[in-house]
């Protein structure tokens, strides 16, 4: 049995189907899957079960219906898929599993609960409750298609962490510090911390010389406003623009704690076992994109009658102000680095993890 996952962007989507994925692998050794997703997301997968292989393609050189059924012709020249899982579900994967129905193979397609969404994010009467995760809306596509399965999964690295020689030239090898991970960027503004915050937080961070700064981000912009909030102590380091992926992913599973707004490397961070710190602005974690296996006691949020006020964070402020963001304070995300670390150091402290933030009834008003 061949199956073919089609999940082509963006990143945190798809880092959001590496625990199904390998859970599916597991639980059905005798399926052979292909992941068809964009060639940067091949470290992701790298660590999967056997069964599991990756096709990384360039959908851009895909265009319009000729050009997706070129895709699917090749596809298909030399392996023949019976079941297909469309993960995306927008208009090229429509196109492409449509050309798979056509070919009498068995095709799901995820239901994004676009409406649900939308009553969240309306400015008046909003529909506030938690709604299923992407893990949850992954694993209804592999009951759909016959394959029912309840996600288990702990790191990329299995019980392991990542290796050390992959990111130590860079960071030197971890010792007794603490190892800590702030990733301050997003894709949107309605996303991102303001960057006073942002300083201030690295500022007091670093003025314990018992922990170690790891800036996470890159771009041109980003690449520079790191470099000149690491040159503010010695034991903070900018990592924009100086490892790969993979590399990343081995760092982050040897850090005490990321902190990490709606973003990509929230997902990245979840993936590789490591408590993360979730900063919510625009958006909210009972729209389903929480990380993998993440507290919502670990996201920091306000309460404000306006938010959620967008899904993706793409919207501009209706206050015009971004109190959402602006409101949060160094101190309270220190209060959780804090706790986090109490807790490293004590394991019998600590707060159980829940790997679906969905099947949890949570209070998140106030954080």
């Amino acid at each position: 049995m061949r199956l073919l996952v089609i999940r082509l962007s963006a990143l945190g989507d798809v880092a959001m189907t590496v625990p199904v994925l390998t859970t599916l692998a597991r639980q059905y050794p005798e399926i052979d899957i292909t992941v068809l997703s964009r060639p940067s997301m091949q470290p992701l997968f790298a660590e999967m079960p056997c069964n599991v292989h990756f096709r990384g393609v360039d959908v851009s050189r895909y265009k319009g219906i000729g050009g997706l059924f070129r895709l699917f012709r090749e596809l298909t020249k030399k392996e023949h898929y019976d079941v297909v899982a469309d993960l995306h579900n927008v208009l090229r994967s429509k196109i492409l599993r449509m050309f798979f129905m056509l070919a009498s193979a068995k095709v799901a397609h995820i239901d994004k609960g676009r409406k649900e969404k939308k009553a969240l994010v309306r400015p008046r009467h909003k529909i506030m409750k938690q709604l299923p995760s992407s893990f949850t809306r992954y694993e209804d596509v592999f009951k759909e298609l016959g394959y029912p399965i309840k996600t288990t999964f702990h790191s990329i690295f299995g019980e392991d962490k990542g290796d050390i020689a992959l990111f130590q030239q860079i960071t030197g090898t971890p010792d007794n510090k603490h190892w800590i991970g702030i990733a301050p960027f997003a894709a949107h503004k309605g996303k991102t911390l303001p960057q006073e915050i942002t300083k201030a937080l690295i500022q007091e961070l670093s003025a314990h010389t018992d922990r170690r700064i790891f800036l996470f981000g890159g771009g041109k912009t980003e690449k520079e406003l790191l470099e000149e909030w690491a040159a503010m102590g010695s034991n903070i380091l900018s990592l924009a623009g100086k490892l790969k992926l993979n590399e990343e992913l081995a760092l982050m599973s040897h850090l005490k704690v990321m902190i990490c707004m709606d973003s990509g490397n929230m997902h990245l961070a979840s993936l590789t076992g490591t408590p993360v710190i979730s900063i919510w602005g625009a958006t909210h974690p009972f729209a389903g994109f929480m990380g993998w296996n993440q507290s919502m006691d670990n996201a920091i949020q306000i309460d404000l009658p306006c938010r959620p006020c967008s899904i993706f964070g793409n919207k501009t402020c209706l206050r015009k102000d971004y109190a959402c963001l602006n409101g949060i304070t160094s101190e309270k995300i220190i209060q959780h680095i804090e706790r986090i670390l109490r807790t490293a150091t004590n394991p019998s402290g600590i707060c159980s993890f829940a790997g679906d933030s969905s099947k949890k009834e949570t209070n998140s008003s106030i954080y």
